[in-house]
């Protein structure tokens, strides 16, 4: 009975970090799309996040349904209640990717990125590839330290923010008010998909250890 419970606990896990790398060829894939104008790639990400819905839906019911029947405790609680958590965070990363690719294809066949905005996104972009890989290591291998990496990788992110937000208010910015709002939009889903990765390192961290971490800002 013990080894069936634990195969099943390693059977989440494995469903958590298909997540991941669901979301992961998702925002990059979200990201070639808004830079490049690519229709047919932004349409694939926006298909793609029924399969990170339905992964999370049974993901979800395969835990509750764990719990009831095995009702764990101590370290086995904490990485299941944990992995409830995860897999919302992770259902939300997605779409936020998917709202990126919508912008893509609601703008096409333009570019909804000014070009002097590319290197910004193109960064924005790279940092959130960066950071999942990373969430996948630490996730998989119960990593606490490079967990709490990710908190700081995320003020990369807050940088590019920042920066993205600057240019949108200078007095030099001719690209109109529906730009802007696009940009705000765009800019804000990058950052909270960080956010997010965030939200699920301190998860990773409460299940190792029992403890919740509090960084500041």
């Amino acid at each position: 009975m013990r080894n069936a419970f634990h195969d099943e606990l390693d059977a989440i896990g494995a469903s958590l970090l298909q997540m991941v790398g669901l979301v992961k060829a998702a925002l990059s894939d979200a990201t070639t799309a808004i830079l490049n104008a690519d229709l047919a790639l932004a349409e694939k990400v926006i298909a793609s996040d029924a399969a990170i819905d339905a992964i999370q839906h049974d993901l979800d019911a395969r835990t509750i349904n764990l719990m009831a029947r095995q009702q764990p405790v101590a370290s086995d609680l904490r990485t299941l209640v944990s992995s409830l958590r995860m897999s919302a965070d992770l259902e939300r990363m997605g779409d936020l990717a998917h709202h990126v690719a919508k912008q893509a294809r609601m703008r096409y066949p333009n570019c909804a990125v000014p070009a002097e905005l590319t290197d910004t996104i193109l960064s924005m972009g790279r940092v959130a590839n960066a950071i999942i890989e990373k969430l996948a290591v630490s996730m998989e291998h119960r990593d606490t330290v490079r967990a709490l990496e990710i908190e700081t990788d995320d003020d990369e992110m807050d940088s590019l923010h920042r920066k993205l937000i600057a240019a949108l208010l200078d007095d030099n910015w001719s690209h109109g008010i529906e730009a802007a709002i696009d940009m705000t939009l765009i800019g804000r889903y990058y950052e909270r998909c960080a956010d997010h990765a965030v939200s699920i390192a301190r998860r990773v961290y409460f299940s190792v250890t029992g403890e919740y971490v509090e960084i500041s800002d």
